[in-house]
């Protein structure tokens, strides 16, 4: 851990740190995955899903940058290569064609809402509120991204 006058506990932050990177890592593959899902979407709503993926990429990608400078305010290094990712994350793989892409991707985000939701129990129990909050807001913008996706399933 590196030094900081932040006013948490080193025993916190080490609590802390790697929760951060774990979805640090969840996040860059639901990132990737977002992508891999809108450049192979096939069907008669490829356009919108088209889309749809590229704009709940973007909405994942702009949280890596949230996630990663916390672990790193805290006193830990952020980890965001390919190998570091394939190690730490929680997310299964997607690997699928046509209109498979929409199921997996509503899977991917309820899934990645979900470790989210851990994350933010563990942040509070272990007094962390700040790194909590962050999680918290986290999970509303996946869960309108979740609402979105999913309401292309119901026909």
């Amino acid at each position: 851990m590196h030094t900081t006058r932040i006013r948490l506990s080193e025993e916190i932050r080490e609590q802390i740190t790697p929760i951060l990177a774990n979805q640090l890592a969840d996040a860059i593959d639901l990132a990737l995955q977002m992508k891999q899902a809108h450049w192979n979407v096939k069907g008669a709503q490829f356009i919108a899903l088209h889309e749809l993926f590229d704009e709940v990429h973007g909405v994942v990608a702009a949280k890596l940058d949230a996630i990663a400078e916390r672990l790193t305010a805290l006193g830990s290094t952020a980890s965001g290569t390919l190998q570091a990712v394939v190690q730490r994350s929680s997310l299964p793989s997607m690997i699928t064609a046509g209109q498979d892409h929409l199921s997996a991707v509503a899977d991917a985000l309820a899934t990645f809402g979900g470790l989210t939701r851990e994350a933010i129990d563990a942040c509070d129990a272990a007094g962390d509120k700040v790194t909590a909050d962050l999680f918290n807001a986290i999970t509303g913008d996946i869960d309108k991204q979740l609402w979105l996706v999913e309401s292309h399933l119901h026909t």
